[in-house]
């Protein structure tokens, strides 16, 4: 769900003119450093703009030499608005919530247990406050006593309320959300600028934007390239006065831009941007920049059965009683031992034995005596025990070791009942009380729409799903089966999941996952690609390299699927960049060789009209190129779930071949315009 205020498009008038603004600012060689390419392109566009000046004064080619001048700084304006533009559209985004953030109070709970009020951003890490109906919640932290509904559309967008509860795995809260109703304490995790909200805002602040790997080797790459023509291009002029060649420091200075990547050189940081951006629509904070490379180069993929795969919510369809066994006595065992059972499968247990033993709409009590045992991930069941009796339900292996160990014995025919439930691909529990086996409960669980789809799109770009599931290994296969899933590991217990991720990662994976308990940080913190839910704990989301405030457990396959775009993004315009820097090549030697050279005529494929017009036609259709890329940088290419290979190829034929002949055409037609105007 996208974050729910006003929708913000590129191209509002308003973001546009601040952009515009944002680009002469960013003239301030102080900010320009950051992009190197666009500096040394700064810097000679002051050279050439003084010797324009001193030609109007003492003489010389001042049209052409000013023409050169302006349009160098055009290529720098182009290129910082490109930024701006995508900087401006993330900051709007986050404006709203910021000044809500800002105007906020909080109720500081003092040691003597009085509270005091104090503006939310006095708040600091470990204060705890008190939040009640309606209040808003004035920063990131954890519920550490009491329940409430929690109003969270001002951050995911969702506008129905979840509750968030302490003791357990949604205790965490994020400021900007509103509290609807209940009474919670809450401890504060974070210090000023260290929110969430305030991560939203750094992400897409070129000023503060942590560059991901990628970014920051191209961008070496992009300077050693810069460096390399420089050197270039200052060794021409020696090798042309021995030619008797005259040639212009401003004609040099073009042939210079023309040859450096200053497309990509000025489009990288706005990929870079707008790539957090699309993010950030999807309500993921990045805490980390490698952790966004990675997603797009994740090549194993770990999604928990429940939640991800399946709806969640398994149903009990039907009770098999064990041979022996009245029907009635497995429909009251199985009742007793859910009454404490608040999750949905537990619930639904409930209902159909209720209806099975016709006691609908009545109170089901049992003695104080009773004691209720909950479900954990190490015992795999939960019960009760009461008046003698120890009453279980749970997965086969762990109930049949409980029986054994009170000396009884699972019947061959349960075992197999249970086997044809798993088969089916439902999830078989088994009810005994003590040393008796009583029968067994249908779960069944159902795909969630469209899951099997995305992981064909997964397949399809080699990466490897893996399904975790606490099931036993028939239910789990039967669920891979239907689902496509790649492999899966049943009944895994948490610490299974570090060692699986260790695994794949000494193979050569990059392995990603998404988790929301205390007992998932160990994996979080081992994952490449650690995606936290913001409703689960404090500790999960500490050991996590991206938070999702939406809570949603699919989030982690459309998290590869924007790592991705934004790799493909960042390698076809860079394709497209260096491509189209052969046909300026074409268009700039002729023209300064060939009045002592004529043979490299031949060279003029264009057939530009006279020198002055080739130059003036390659330094526009360098400038220009920029603000025409503009949105496709923004919006990134499209994605397509296919290979590396079908995406490399796809990408040399549009981009490649594309970026060596559009700049042909570009500068042909430029060309014509400038004989047309008479400006050279």
């Amino acid at each position: 769900m996208a974050m729910k205020q006003e929708k913000v498009t590129f191209w509002q008038p308003e973001l546009i003119k601040i952009s515009i603004k944002g680009s002469f600012r960013r003239l301030d060689p102080r900010l320009l450093w950051r992009n190197p390419v666009m500096f040394v392109v700064e810097i000679v566009s002051v050279v050439t703009t003084l010797i324009s000046l001193g030609n109007l004064i003492y003489g010389g080619p001042f049209w052409l030499n000013i023409h050169i001048s302006l349009w160098l700084w055009f290529t720098v304006l182009f290129a910082n608005f490109a930024e701006a533009l995508a900087e401006g559209r993330g900051k709007a985004q986050a404006e709203t919530l910021r000044q809500a953030q800002s105007e906020a109070y909080a109720k500081r709970v003092k040691p003597d247990g009085q509270t005091e009020t104090i503006p939310a951003l006095s708040l600091r890490k470990e204060d705890i406050v008190m939040v009640e109906d309606n209040d808003p919640i004035p920063s990131d932290g954890e519920i550490i006593e009491g329940v409430a509904l929690v109003d969270e559309s001002a951050v995911t967008g969702e506008s129905a309320p979840v509750i968030r509860e302490a003791k357990g795995d949604r205790t965490g809260v994020t400021g900007g959300t509103r509290v609807l109703s209940g009474r919670i304490k809450i401890r504060i995790t974070v210090n000023p600028g260290e929110t969430f909200l305030d991560h939203m805002i750094s992400m897409v602040e070129s000023a503060k934007r942590q560059k991901t790997p990628n970014e920051q080797a191209l961008e070496i790459l992009l300077v050693g390239l810069t460096v390399l023509f420089v050197v270039v291009v200052g060794t021409l002029s020696p090798f042309a006065n021995y030619s008797h060649v005259q040639i212009t420091v401003p004609v040099l200075v073009a042939l210079l831009v023309c040859l450096i990547p200053t497309t990509i050189g000025g489009l990288l940081p706005a990929i870079g941007i707008s790539g957090m951006d699309r993010l950030i629509k999807h309500n993921v904070i990045a805490l980390s920049g490698r952790a966004v490379e990675a997603s797009g180069d994740v090549n194993v993929v770990l999604l928990d059965k429940t939640g991800t795969i399946t709806l969640g919510n398994r149903m009990a369809t039907d009770f098999i009683p064990a041979q022996g066994i009245k029907n009635e006595e497995l429909y009251e065992a199985a009742l007793l031992a859910s009454l404490a059972d608040e999750t949905p499968e537990g619930r639904s247990i409930v209902a159909l034995a209720k209806h099975r033993l016709d006691r609908r709409g009545r109170d089901i009590k049992t003695s104080p005596e009773a004691k209720f045992i909950p479900f954990t991930p190490e015992l795999r069941m939960s019960g009760i025990s009461w008046n003698g009796k120890e009453i279980r339900k749970g997965a086969t292996d762990a109930v049949a070791k409980f029986v054994q160990e009170r000396g009884g014995v699972m019947p061959e025919s349960l075992n197999i009942a249970a086997d044809k439930v798993a088969r089916e691909g439902g999830t078989p529990l088994i009810v005994v009380d003590s040393a008796r086996a009583l029968g067994v409960i249908h779960l069944k669980d159902i795909l969630k729409e469209g899951i099997k789809e995305r992981l064909h799109q997964l397949r399809l770009m080699g990466i490897r799903s893996i399904m975790i599931t606490g099931d036993n290994p028939l239910t789990a296969a039967a669920i891979a089966a239907e689902a496509g899933i790649d492999d899966f590991v049943a009944q895994a217990r948490p610490e299974e999941k570090l060692n699986l991720i260790r695994k794949y990662q000494a193979e050569g994976n990059l392995v990603a996952m998404i988790g929301d308990g205390t007992n998932d940080a160990p994996a979080l913190a081992q994952a490449d690609v650690a995606v936290a839910m913001n409703a689960g704990t404090q500790a999960s989301r500490e050991a996590a390299n991206m938070v999702d405030l939406d809570s949603n457990p699919t989030k982690l396959l459309d998290i590869v699927g924007i790592g991705k775009q934004i790799l493909m993004t960042r390698g076809a315009l860079t394709t497209f960049s260096v491509a189209n820097d052969v046909a300026k090549y074409f268009a700039i030697i002729p023209a300064i060789f060939v009045g002592s050279f004529p043979v490299l005529g031949i060279l003029n494929i264009m057939r530009l009209a006279t020198p002055q017009s080739a130059i003036l036609s390659a330094i526009i259709f360098n400038a220009i190129i920029i603000p025409l890329l503009i949105p496709l940088s923004l919006k990134g290419i499209q994605y397509r779930a296919t290979t590396a290979m079908a995406l490399l190829w796809r990408n040399l034929l549009i981009y490649g071949i594309g970026g060596l002949i559009l700049p042909f055409v570009g500068i042909k037609l430029i060309d014509l315009m400038i004989v047309f105007l008479r400006l050279a």
